[in-house]
């Protein structure tokens, strides 16, 4: 939409479509945390409600005012809005949990979660299609504004037995005692405490943000498909109907995944149990990218599966552990860390690009989780070998 020089406003160079880029990965940066720290103090439900209300607004902007300047206001406002929801929602299902007693119960519903999400995007990408195709841009953009609203009237029909509770609404009503400013302090406070003071949580947010990799590369998903696909069929009109079944079956491997959390015992789990099933998931990830064959692509979904499987279960360790008063808070550090990842992982990409094809840049890629299922083989032996001695 923004190169297509038949709509008024838009027909972007290559060079103005980046600056976009760099517009909301800038603002992804910037809200993170103050948001996080936001949906420490404020009922996060208010939070869920207004993110997409937020976006929704970006998309109509695109869709109804296109220029580089709506462009570049949708993108502030869609950061915003992603901002708004990242940590608050993972604060709010917890924190209900915990109140009515059932916390280990969060693995689950993330990982019901996490599949709702996979199966909307999956959903809304077969729509896609056939929608531009009846009504162009206009109808594309406001069925995503449509989807907005619906998704934030969604979240306000959720249950918050646990809102934020603190010292701070004290301080607030205490110019002396250093009002607003003093509550954010305290939010913040107890998020580095708890960083600090629990080698386990840090460990625990480090392991979460590293898992993150192959999800930025997801974006790159259709150029590995359309290479395995026309490396094995000869090219025509069937090819783009091939490639879409193919980015069809990865979906299903990640939907798999978040059905897999939501059914893994998740009492006195531990990093260790991800070990093998993220060294199963690279080599799947290698041998499948790297034969260049449709077939492949099972492999694939199956390693893609295995990480969304492992982020939902870190996700879980990491929430069993914070302080509840900074949930959202540490949070949202861990969503800074995803983002660092993910332009590594786009940087990385442009590099390997200038010599290797899809197929073996999605090989490489599985190297770091790899290392990482060694790194916590090895951790876990050396942590069990010490406890022995220490008897």
């Amino acid at each position: 939409m923004f190169a297509d020089p038949t709509i008024p406003g838009a027909g972007l160079s290559a060079a103005s479509i980046s600056s976009l880029f760099i517009v909301w990965s800038a603002c992804s940066f910037v809200f993170e945390i103050p948001t996080g720290v936001l949906a420490d103090r404020v009922p996060r439900r208010m939070l869920l409600v207004a993110g997409p209300l937020c976006s929704g607004a970006g998309f109509a902007l695109w869709t109804w005012w296109p220029s580089f300047g709506a462009f570049a206001a949708g993108f502030v406002l869609w950061a915003a809005g992603t901002a708004l929801r990242s940590g608050s929602l993972q604060a709010l299902l917890y924190d209900t949990l915990a109140a009515r007693g059932q916390a280990l119960q969060y693995a689950g519903l993330a990982g019901r979660v996490r599949a709702m999400g996979a199966t909307g995007v999956l959903l809304g990408t077969a729509a896609a299609v056939p929608l531009t195709a009846w009504g162009g841009y206009s109808a594309a953009g406001a069925a995503g504004v449509l989807a907005c609203i619906v998704c934030s009237a969604s979240s306000a029909m959720l249950p918050e037995d646990a809102p934020p509770r603190r010292q701070a609404e004290h301080d607030d009503a205490d110019p002396a005692r250093g009002g607003t400013a003093a509550g954010w302090r305290i939010v913040v406070g107890e998020a580095l405490t708890g960083l600090r003071g629990d080698p386990g949580l840090r460990r625990v947010v480090v392991l979460l943000i590293a898992l993150t990799w192959v999800a930025a590369l997801d974006e790159y998903l259709p150029l590995l498909a359309d290479a395995m696909w026309s490396g094995a069929t000869a090219p025509g009109p069937a090819a783009a109907t091939g490639v879409s079944m193919l980015m069809v079956v990865v979906a299903v491997g990640d939907i798999a995944g978040g059905h897999a959390a939501s059914r893994t015992d998740v009492t006195d789990f531990r990093p260790r149990r991800l070990a093998p099933w993220l060294l199963a998931g690279a080599v799947a990830l290698a041998i499948g990218a790297i034969s260049g064959h449709p077939a492949g692509i099972i492999l694939v979904a199956f390693a893609f599966g295995v990480f969304g499987w492992s982020l939902v279960m870190a996700d879980t360790m990491m929430q069993h552990r914070i302080p509840s008063g900074a949930r959202a808070t540490i949070t949202s550090v861990v969503g800074v860390g995803e983002e660092t990842v993910a332009i590594a992982a786009f940087g990385a990409w442009a590099v390997g690009s200038e010599w290797l094809a899809p197929t073996t840049s999605f090989a490489v890629a599985a190297v770091p989780y790899a290392v990482l299922a060694v790194v916590l083989m090895v951790s876990s032996s050396g942590a069990t070998t010490a406890r022995a001695s220490g008897r």
